[in-house]
């Protein structure tokens, strides 16, 4: 809601239309060409938006994070800053710091609730089996590295590339590979150590 209030600065042509792929250039963005920044918005932002769903569980949070990193974008490229040469890998990226940084604002002393299946009176539910695959995977999850986080979101979460996820994080596809290769052995151990408890 915040990001089209602050759009609204920016007149938007209502008879012409979107600005085709070939037309879409970084020197436009930085032009901040509202034809190029509504191209941006409606090619991205499903991708952004799932992401976030990914990562955060709550569509609320993620659509307003998802609008909070085309702010981002925008006050970026006002201030000359902004992607040089991956547009989606410079959203996924500024997207994953956002939710880093909500997490840490409003999760840090939050108590992990674990369930306890002796208390239930009901048998074992297939809701409840999948709650609990959820929980022990969600605290799988925590146990990674932030960057082990990161890209097991890039690259399952928002189904990027290996070069897409590289340029995100700043490293070379063969360190991604061996990143999300010591991602998937933790997440293994994790869950593996969790069932044998």
């Amino acid at each position: 809601m915040l990001y089209f209030a602050r759009c609204a600065t920016i007149p938007l042509p209502l008879s012409e239309g979107i600005m085709p792929e070939r037309e879409l250039s970084f020197k436009s963005l930085r032009a901040l060409d509202p034809q190029a920044l509504s191209t941006v918005h409606n090619r991205y932002y499903a991708d952004v938006r799932r992401f976030a769903m990914y990562r955060l569980g709550d569509e609320m949070t993620a659509e307003d994070l998802a609008s909070e990193t085309f702010i981002r974008l925008i006050d970026a490229l006002r201030d000359g800053k902004g992607p040089r040469r991956n547009l989606r890998g410079w959203l996924l990226g500024t997207l994953n710091n956002l939710i880093n940084d909500h997490y840490r604002k409003h999760y840090r002393d939050a108590p992990i609730v674990r369930l306890d299946p002796e208390a239930r009176q009901d048998p074992l539910s297939e809701v409840d089996a999948r709650l609990d695959s959820q929980i022990r995977l969600t605290g799988a999850l925590d146990a990674l590295t932030d960057e082990q986080q990161m890209v097991i979101s890039l690259r399952f979460g928002a189904e990027m590339s290996l070069a897409e996820t590289a340029t995100a994080m700043g490293k070379k596809a063969n360190a991604i590979k061996a990143l999300q290769f010591r991602a998937i052995a933790a997440l293994r151990q994790e869950l593996g150590a969790e069932s044998d408890e």
